[in-house]
């Protein structure tokens, strides 16, 4: 007997698009949408095909139109991150330049762990016109496509060269979005003939489906090893990486670090996950992290990475972790981060695990001396002192350092507020000196650190959360590689806020340029002079008039008197704001205290200018302390 499946008649794009509006996640037992809207800016590779299909599907999947196929997959990681991973955009482009536009936001989604499902035009899978505009041909393989650049900076990629591949295809890709270890850049590439043939479906794919996202407990023999590391060590450390927000477990880690009094330190991507006056908060640690964290780190016997990748800026480039018998003790949920720096491993989700260690020691009645819990509280207050000197403005009628317009803004923030930035002097500013009030508050892109992430991000993060006040702060270095998106925040009345920071140049990379004998050349947004160099007058350049003639709203501040009243009167706004001010130079410094850490950027070897057989010394002084953990 033949069991008859009733279908429906669809073409692939509009098989696709109905599909992904029936996608759920659910943890903990709250369910919602895992694609929530989908971006795109069209040409002939995808306007015939998903272009019809969304216009058809408007009412179930919401559209965005985008600027800049890069932007477009920033805002969706934004989106995805201040979802907790559970929901995320989907992102469509056309052929040729669109495709491989997307390949920057692709790798910056992959390397932070964050799930965007990239849907690229394709050329003609039956090639029946070959080649067509925009394709590349290659000579030695004849399915290869421009969209294969996605590949590596992808953890699933399929090209969907036949109707009836899309139903694998699709719920791969829906596997590896949820997936808590394997997620980022999804990428299903799209022929364009295919994405307008027609096909019959079985109604079953078109089915609300729930993916749950699950939360691994510990084994009992890594945790029994765990806890019997942690009951050993006099002078623990814990460094809360970003896996402590995807899992939602900062309240887990408090009750954690509150039983055991033992410090917590952030990376950048884990800053927040205790608030910053909460006793145990020690701040950022690494290259851009506070004397407190630092000199922990330097004299501890036990590390505790939760959620951490171990970066070169969370290591200092291995030269940070300097006690004798230091061990690492690393509570992941994927196993390839569990065993770095040869680490006890303690692979499983970071809340649960935290739980279970807490009620594990507890059973011990564990905790850190007396003594060991003054000496780091004595030495946060200290740090804490420093940041309000660099905070204060003596003269509120002078032009504003950069760590001052971040003082006038930490005074006006509050647990509301959402801050996004992610490259730049911003990044180490932050780190060290802002005092994150909530376990979102703090949105620092620092895994990729991609230049013209934050504004697209902010739409992205704005809509996820409506409610909340979204801040991107933005150098002008990184205003010029990307403000495109501005223009789609003013078209759908998307309300972030912009803090424009005009300090004519590449202000951090002309400071390292600086320590590693490179005399800051080619960083100064500056004429050029006679000698070759770019240290004429700074450009005539308007950055605010650029804002304004994209349609925001902007707010100009020459001191920090003005400062503080724009920064006010745009965080009342309803409407996309931006405020402008102008810092001190490029080639001053920005207030902040130096880093406490060093950073492993190699100097040349052979140099005939002093200042480069200079940093050569330096260099070798710091990488005679690097330290191989085994």
């Amino acid at each position: 007997m033949t069991v008859r499946t009733s279908t429906t008649r669809l073409t692939v794009a509009q098989a696709l698009v109905r599909f992904l509006a029936a996608q759920y996640t659910e943890r903990d037992g709250v369910r919602q949408r895992l694609i929530g809207a989908t971006w795109g800016i069209f040409g002939h590779g995808n306007v015939a095909g998903l272009g019809q299909a969304l216009i058809e599907a408007r009412d179930v999947m919401p559209f965005h139109q985008g600027r800049n196929e890069q932007s477009m997959v920033h805002a969706a990681v934004g989106y995805a991150r201040q979802s907790g991973r559970l929901s995320t955009h989907a992102v469509t482009t056309s052929i040729g330049p669109g495709a491989t536009n997307l390949v920057t936001g692709a790798a910056l989604a992959t390397v932070n762990h964050l799930p965007v499902l990239l849907l690229p035009g394709d050329v003609f899978a039956t090639r029946v016109a070959d080649p067509v505009l925009q394709q590349l041909e290659v000579p030695y393989a004849g399915d290869v496509s421009v969209n294969d650049t996605l590949r590596p900076v992808s953890k699933y990629f399929d090209r969907v060269t036949r109707p009836e591949a899309l139903i694998p295809a699709a719920l791969q890709a829906m596997r590896v979005l949820t997936d808590p270890v394997d997620t980022g850049a999804v990428t299903l590439a799209m022929p364009q003939d295919v994405q307008a043939e027609a096909h019959d479906w079985p109604d079953e794919f078109f089915a609300e489906r729930t993916w749950v996202v699950r939360r691994p407990g510990a084994d009992p023999t890594e945790l029994a090893e765990a806890v019997t590391a942690v009951r050993a060590a006099r002078r623990p450390l814990l460094i809360a990486g970003g896996g402590v927000h995807h899992s939602r477990a900062e309240e887990a880690l408090a009750e954690f670090a509150e039983a055991t009094g033992i410090p917590v330190g952030s990376t950048q991507a884990g800053k927040g996950s205790l608030r910053y006056d909460h006793p145990q908060d020690v701040g950022g640690v690494g290259h851009t992290g506070t004397a407190t964290a630092d000199e922990l780190a330097r004299t501890a016997d036990l590390v505790i990475g939760v959620g951490t990748r171990y970066t070169d800026f969370t290591t200092a480039s291995h030269t940070l972790f300097t006690g004798d018998g230091v061990r690492f003790l690393n509570l992941n949920i994927a196993p390839y981060d569990g065993h770095k720096l040869a680490g006890l491993p303690l692979v499983a989700d970071a809340r649960s695990a935290l739980t279970e260690l807490t009620q594990a020691l507890g059973l011990h009645g564990h905790r850190v001396a007396d003594a060991y819990v003054t000496e780091y509280s004595e030495d946060k207050e200290r740090w804490e002192q420093r940041v309000d000197a660099c905070y204060e403005a003596d003269e509120p009628d002078v032009r504003p350092t950069q760590s001052q317009v971040l003082g006038a803004l930490d005074a006006l923030a509050d647990e509301s507020d959402v801050i996004i930035n992610a490259a730049g002097s911003l990044p180490g500013d932050l780190h060290r000196l802002w005092r994150a009030r909530s376990r979102d508050q703090y949105h620092l892109e620092y895994g990729y650190s991609c230049m013209g992430y934050e504004i697209p991000a902010a739409i992205g993060v704005k809509l996820a959360a409506p409610e909340r006040n979204v801040w991107a702060l933005v150098g002008d270095g990184t205003y010029l590689m990307m403000p495109t998106e501005i223009v789609t925040a003013v078209q759908e009345g998307i309300a972030i806020k912009i803090l424009l920071v005009q300090n004519h140049g590449y202000a951090s990379i002309g400071g390292l340029s600086e320590r590693v004998g490179g005399e800051r050349f080619g960083t100064a947004y500056r004429f050029t002079s006679a000698d070759g160099t770019f240290t004429g007058a700074p450009l005539p350049v308007d950055l605010a008039a650029n804002v304004a003639s994209l349609g925001m709203r902007v707010l100009r501040a020459k001191t920090v008197c003005e400062l503080r009243e724009a920064l006010a009167e745009a965080r009342r706004a309803d409407t996309p704001t931006c405020v402008y001010v102008e810092t001190e130079t490029a080639d001053t410094v920005s207030g902040p205290p130096p880093a406490q850490a060093w950073w492993d950027v190699p100097v040349a070897e052979t140099a005939t200018r002093p200042s480069a057989v200079r940093a050569r010394e330096l260099y070798e002084r710091h990488v005679s302390t690097r330290r191989h953990h085994l």
